[in-house]
């Protein structure tokens, strides 16, 4: 399909590079069999992790310790890339990088990076994040997890957290609980006697993805199993940030696989003596689409630029996050209709990326919160209560 507004020619070299080695590895070891790990609710995902981490993508926006280094706009095009292959595909990255080695990268300790950054890296050591609890999702603050010293200078964690990619397989957790102090993070191993990730069943969105609850029942930690360099929200939510961002960028990958498999199926399916794509309704449909994928592109890359410059805001994410996936999620609705019966088919790619794209829509900040964000950036005027 043309790049009409010739997005991608403002690509550097390199990241052209990435688009191609990472679109080739989506289409020879991914596309070939997603569409089955989708219906058994698999993915193998110890078995992708160190072809990940060799291709160079685990934390490849994160400096040293075996980290890529690249710049921004590279890691969102990977994300793109990744997602026009499944969103659990890019989930997994999305987590592993930006919500698991981040929060170390920035916030550890000098052994705590060494002991799991170079390994989270080359895949040997997969990584979650623990916010998300049972019944606090939107309101963080409000979590019931929690940690306290005893007099030997040890943790003692307790609680829950649901909705965990990457749980049942983590080698390490990053987990935000309450204590005396605030809120503070803790790097938890999984094999850590008390911790527990049973795998989360009968989902229909993000099938091609493990997802997890996590519990913690008298999980004694060291002291130095706290991330040193952060107290309070701001941690979980910088990491939140990074992963919105290459969210922004994943969904335009899912929508343009979308756009192409009604394109493609729209020039063969015949009714009426001629492809269906030689109807106005059709192409207005496909025309809208195309202006939607497209406005979602040049959002993603604007902010890609800011925030290669150190000038994006949480807020300027959240825009794109609202944005972008809303736009996703109406082109590949319009896509199902224009495939008919078969758009609910895993022969086409599209009923998978709708369901992901629905999950989508609430992780990571639901859409009416990013909706209120944007109201205060306007008013001025908190409304989240």
């Amino acid at each position: 399909m043309d790049d009409l507004l010739r997005i991608d020619d403002v690509l550097s070299e390199e990241q052209r590079l990435i688009r191609d080695t990472v679109k080739g590895f989506v289409s020879d070891r991914i596309l070939p069999h997603v569409g089955d790990w989708f219906e058994d609710a698999a993915f193998p995902a110890r078995e992708f992790a160190p072809v990940l981490g060799e291709l160079g993508l685990l934390g490849m926006h994160l400096e040293g310790y075996g980290c890529a280094g690249l710049d921004a706009v590279s890691y969102g095009v990977a994300c793109r890339e990744l997602e026009a292959g499944d969103s659990g595909l890019r989930s997994f990255v999305s987590v592993q990088g930006s919500l698991a080695m981040f929060p170390i990268w920035k916030y550890g300790s000098a052994e705590q990076k060494e002991e799991w950054l170079p390994r989270m890296a080359s895949g040997e050591a997969i990584g979650c994040f623990g916010l998300t609890e049972p019944d606090h999702g939107s309101d963080p603050a409000g979590m019931r997890t929690h940690a306290k010293q005893d007099p030997s200078g040890d943790w003692i964690l307790n609680g829950s957290k649901m909705w965990i990619t990457n749980g049942s397989v983590a080698d390490v957790a990053v987990v935000w609980a309450q204590t005396e102090e605030g809120i503070r993070g803790f790097v938890v191993p999984t094999d850590t006697p008390g911790f527990s990730a049973p795998e989360i069943h009968k989902k229909m969105s993000l099938r091609a993805s493990v997802t997890s609850s996590l519990y913690f029942d008298d999980v004694r930690l060291p002291a130095s199993a706290v991330l040193p360099e952060v107290l309070g929200l701001k941690g979980p939510l910088s990491c939140l940030s990074e992963a919105r961002f290459g969210i922004l960028w994943g969904v335009v990958g899912a929508a343009r696989a979308c756009l192409e498999s009604a394109v493609d199926y729209a020039k063969t399916r015949v009714q009426f003596d001629r492809p269906i794509g030689g109807f106005q309704l059709t192409q207005e449909k496909l025309a809208w689409m195309y202006v939607g994928l497209g406005q979602a592109q040049l959002t993603a890359l604007h902010l890609g630029r800011l925030k290669e410059l150190g000038e994006i805001t949480p807020r300027q994410i959240s825009f794109g996050k609202l944005a972008n996936v809303r736009a996703a999620l109406d082109i590949a609705r319009q896509a199902r209709t224009i495939l008919g019966g078969n758009g609910i088919t895993l022969e086409y790619p599209v009923i998978r990326h709708m369901n992901n794209l629905e999950s989508v829509l609430t992780y990571e900040g639901t859409q009416e919160i990013h909706t209120l964000v944007l109201g205060e950036a306007l008013t001025g005027i908190p409304a989240y209560r």
